[in-house]
């Protein structure tokens, strides 16, 4: 978010926590982006804060999570003191999750690796009749992509190149559930172990669709991947990504600089397809 629309997020979202019957003294930002995640001290909420255009992804994400809970997944939760629903206030979409403090050390491939394996057995156990198709995702880039108004930065060869990678084919025999972003920004090192966020992204599709979001040293420790689809997968992540920052309205801070490495990231993936 740019600083003004920031600056109504953050007093949005302590006023919820406020109104809520929680003390937010103090609130810093986590993560900033189409949408922020903020700390809120001394309560220890985490906020996810969106325009209110995105009501309908939040509670899908509250939802996820907690059918994800109740089925034993290593993710985290909406705060219990505050209930599973979104608020709106002043056009922003508020939701309240636990504040998980960080360890320090860093994520092993091989955990990594565990916790997306356990996190997928979890989801094979829920039913989510209303998540998209990870292919819903590449055709809505592909149109940012192919639409001059909405990509007017966009060289014409790097054009190409988005649009050829987006239209890659990928196997659908052995779908399922899925995270559909775990990278290492969405897995949280924490005292309860490895537990992933961001669950608004689930999705359908092969199970290398989320790996390819992970380090690469990680595939080596989860059973049964295929390696050509994984490398497929991470074209198709990074032509994802970079689509995404070629949007006329992106917001992510240092937009100029991902976008050339979102681009690189495409061509490197798809000498290994």
């Amino acid at each position: 978010m740019e600083p003004s629309e920031l600056r109504r997020a953050v007093a949005a979202a302590r006023t919820t926590v406020v109104g809520l019957g929680l003390q937010a003294d103090d609130v810093s930002v986590l993560h900033n982006s189409d949408r922020v995640a903020l700390r809120l001290l001394p309560c220890e909420v985490l906020a996810r804060v969106a325009p209110v255009g995105h009501l309908a992804e939040a509670e899908f994400e509250v939802a996820v999570a907690r059918r994800l809970a109740e089925a034993g997944a290593p993710v985290g939760g909406t705060d219990p003191r505050v209930g599973r629903v979104v608020h709106v206030h002043d056009d922003f979409a508020i939701s309240l999750w636990t504040y998980h403090e960080p360890v320090a050390s860093d994520i092993t491939p091989a955990a990594y690796a565990d916790a997306l394996r356990r996190h997928h057995e979890a989801l094979r156990r829920i039913d989510l009749d209303d998540a998209p198709h990870f292919t819903d995702r590449t055709a809505t880039a592909l149109s940012v992509v192919t639409d001059r108004e909405l990509s007017p930065h966009l060289p014409d060869a790097d054009r190409e190149l988005l649009s050829t990678t987006l239209a890659l084919a990928v196997p659908g025999a052995h779908d399922q559930l899925l995270h559909g972003e775990p990278h290492p920004g969405n897995l949280l090192n924490t005292s309860a172990g490895p537990l992933f966020i961001d669950l608004a992204t689930c999705c359908r599709g092969p199970v290398e669709f989320d790996l390819a979001h992970a380090p690469d040293e990680v595939a080596d420790h989860y059973p049964g991947a295929d390696p050509e689809l994984l490398h497929r997968c991470r074209a198709l992540n990074w032509a994802l990504f970079s689509a995404w920052r070629w949007r006329r309205d992106d917001q992510l801070p240092d937009r100029e600089h991902w976008r050339a490495v979102g681009l690189d990231r495409v061509r490197a993936a798809l000498e290994r397809c």
